[in-house]
């Protein structure tokens, strides 16, 4: 008898034991017993699970539908799909917050309906992937599902019967996950978004199956995978260490991110792959603690988001830099994921607590109820976004991407490395924002995401023809050429590199940087200033651009301003009945050449109006330079692009040439009185008065006639070299690579 109560016990130690496993990834039993000791007195986190269970309650009342699937991104069975492993996910911890277990039999069920078709599943029919998955057409989307269906699987897997759960890992999760992996290398073994999340899917149901070989795959990659160099494709993302390939979700996080957290392909895809980034961080960190992987090399995870957040404009819209869908925001359920994770684990910042409660969200485990019960107990702090340089590359030295803001100013310059196969070549090319948003735009991606109409959501054949080209970006194109020739190859091995940033004065602010391998022959130096004065309602943009060849070239400067031009201090002649296009390739052949102009002075203005504002660029003006204003949409069957105004400032037949350019924001309108406020521009004149290799002086003069001279060195960046020039009798004498000079006459 005491033998049998024993073993009795052992036994219910043993199930008590192996009850506390799980969850582990995104819950812990931990967790669950602090969320629901204080249900209902959290408002922020009372509300999720409102909202969760409304959502999930809605699916369970539809039933479950599982179809074979065939269609694109934005058809039917890929939404079907989509739709089933967001809100498996959400009812996975609403079994574990609440104890309902319809949420755990419904997971159970849609879990089953899975398993049954899985083993006979072909490849998804259309075959348009370079790896096509099973459930969708990509294994990308494959692999989001199984880091979300995991998380459900964890949650409910005590649940479960050990006959129930052996078969799912049997018929479904071992094969999916050998899938995503053995028997697709060349998208789980590289350097990419895309891998990222297979890493962390394969990983997380590896944790969940206490399966080690998945977990090792996960963390350091397939061994052996062979894949053959010869049929690497253009997309980049293959890295080799010492003649080593390496690969794994530690690589990724070694190799993807520069020190301070810059993510080689830039804000939108870093929003997307935080996501698998830190739910299998969280995982790893609640299931193997020693690996301390939120801590890993300095704490990379936290500077990323740091980075991410700081990649924004005034409305907490993420830069469109590369292959990007404007619009995408701090509102991102990826970003909401990050910020409560980053707040919990990592030193509970009282900044990220402002930022999640302008999302007004908190995810629905132990995070979510960290991050809402600290908002309820007024714990936050005002986020403040500031100027923000950043390198790119695993050490920071390859390029890199500062931001420059000064009140509601906001300038982005580009001068990063190639960005892999969503890198766009766009080197030294800038954007500009204001508090209401774009006044000088980069294009972004061209593509619908997840619209069916257009092209399943993929990129459209004009995202390669314009979208990546250097014409589509505010940068110097060299003889209707892009940089590197277009060559995604040549870009991974190239980069700018930085010459001088100083962000210590908000009253000017310098970031420079130069490009001497996007044209063979050409080296291009561009050095943007943010310039603060009384004299002017809203920041200047100070832009020299200077270009210096071996052989004559045209040079093209595209602007591509936001809104409606208003007027031109210059002859133009428009074409009236019958439009011709630009160019023949590399971008020009999009877009449709509206007018060009020409003018005998030696300065020019352009003046437009958008966002509800006036704005206006003035410029010095070459002789025989010719200005062109065009608009994008040529070439365009199938109305894939928008038609976007550029204006174009090209100079023909060049060996070196320098731009300046200054750019305003000097006016409102207001429509209910029909009152414009300031609508013309504050600068009266600009002059280039000094420009060599070693040195460009400019000056400009306000409309209340106070005059500024800008001096830049071009050769010496050193903060301690004393530059000495004379120039139209007037000695300049300055200390570092700049100075600014007022009223000096």
């Amino acid at each position: 008898m005491l033998s049998r109560v024993l073993s009795l016990l052992c036994l219910l130690l043993c199930m008590s034991c192996a009850a506390q496993d799980h969850p582990s990834l995104s819950l812990t039993p931990e967790g669950v017993k602090m969320i629901r000791s204080e249900l209902g007195n959290i408002g922020l986190f009372d509300q999720a699970l409102a909202d969760a269970k409304k959502e999930v309650d809605a699916e369970i009342e539809l039933g479950i539908k599982v179809p074979i699937p065939k269609d694109m991104a934005g058809g039917y069975t890929h939404e079907r799909h989509k739709r089933n492993f967001v809100v498996l996910q959400i009812a996975g911890n609403l079994y574990q917050v609440t104890g309902e277990e319809k949420y755990a039999n419904y997971i159970k069920e849609s879990l089953l309906a899975y398993a049954k078709m899985y083993p006979n599943l072909p490849l998804h029919p259309t075959n348009r992937s370079y790896a096509t998955g099973k459930i969708f057409w990509q294994c990308l989307n494959d692999a989001n599902w199984l880091v979300y269906v995991s998380q459900a699987y964890d949650c409910i897997y005590d649940f479960l019967s050990k006959k129930e759960r052996d078969h799912l890992e049997k018929d479904l999760f071992r094969p999916f996950a050998e899938f995503l992996s053995r028997e697709n290398p060349k998208f789980f073994n590289r350097i990419h978004n895309h891998s990222t999340w297979a890493n962390a899917a394969v990983g997380m149901i590896g944790l969940v199956m206490d399966d080690k070989e998945l977990v090792q795959w996960s963390l350091y990659g397939l061994p052996n995978d062979g894949i053959n160099e010869n049929e690497v494709d253009n997309d980049g993302g293959y890295i080799k260490v010492k003649g080593v390939r390496v690969a794994g979700f530690l690589a990724q996080l070694d190799l993807s991110f520069a020190p301070d957290g810059y993510f080689t392909e830039g804000p939108y895809y870093l929003r997307y792959a935080i996501f698998p980034f830190l739910v299998y961080a969280k995982a790893l960190h609640n299931n193997k603690p020693a690996l301390d992987i939120l801590n890993y090399r300095d704490g990379i995870l936290s500077k990323a988001v740091d980075a991410l957040m700081l990649q924004t404009d005034a409305s907490g819209r993420f830069f469109p830099l590369n292959d990007a869908q404007k619009g995408m925001s701090i509102e991102a359920r990826e970003i909401i994921t990050a910020i409560d994770v980053m707040y919990t684990y990592r030193g509970q910042n009282p900044v990220l607590l402002s930022i999640a409660k302008d999302q007004n969200k908190v995810l629905l485990d132990e995070t979510g109820f960290t991050v809402a019960k600290a908002i309820q107990q007024e714990k936050e702090e005002p986020y403040i976004q500031r100027s923000a340089v950043f390198g790119d590359g695993e050490s920071g030295l390859e390029g890199g991407v500062s931001i420059l803001r000064a009140d509601d100013a906001c300038l982005v310059m580009k001068y990063s490395a190639q960005g892999m196969g969503h890198g766009h070549f766009d080197k030294l090319s800038y954007s500009y924002y204001d508090e209401v948003g774009e006044i000088i735009q980069d294009y972004g991606a061209v593509r619908w995401v997840n619209v069916d109409q257009k092209g399943g959501g993929r990129y459209l054949p004009e995202n390669k023809t314009f979208g990546k080209q250097s014409i589509g970006h505010n940068t110097i194109v060299v003889n209707e050429e892009s940089h590197y020739e277009g060559s995604v190859k040549k870009g991974e091995e190239n980069h700018p590199e930085l010459y001088h940033v100083d962000i210590s004065n908000d009253n000017l602010q310098l970031i420079s940087a130069k490009e001497n391998h996007a044209y063979p022959g050409t080296k291009l130096h561009r050095s943007l200033f943010l310039f603060q004065d009384e004299d002017f309602s809203n920041p200047l943009v100070i832009d020299i651009f200077r270009a210096s060849s071996i052989n004559p070239n045209q040079y093209d400067l595209p602007l591509w301003f936001m809104g409606h031009l208003l007027s031109a201090d210059f002859e133009y002649s428009k074409s009236m009945e019958s439009l011709e296009i630009l160019g023949d390739k590399n971008g020009y052949q999009h877009i449709w050449k509206e007018a060009e102009g020409i003018s005998a002075n030696n300065q020019f203005q352009i003046t437009w109006f958008g966002n509800e504002k006036f704005y206006s660029m003035n410029a010095v003006l070459g002789e025989n330079d010719k200005l062109i204003f065009g608009r994008l949409g040529a070439n365009d069957p199938n109305f894939n692009l928008r038609n976007d105004p550029v204006f174009i400032h090209r100079k023909e037949n060049a060996k070196s040439s320098t731009y300046v350019n200054i750019i305003e924001s000097h006016g409102t309108y207001e429509r209910t009185t029909e009152i414009p406020l300031s609508p013309f521009s504050q600068v009266e004149s600009i002059e280039l008065i000094e420009d060599s290799r070693e040195y460009t002086i400019l000056k400009f003069k306000s409309t209340k006639q106070n005059e500024w001279t800008l001096a830049i060195a071009n050769e010496n960046n050193s903060s301690e070299a004393l530059h000495k020039l004379e120039v139209n009798g007037i000695d300049y004498l300055w200390k570092g690579v700049y100075k600014i000079f007022k009223n000096q006459k």
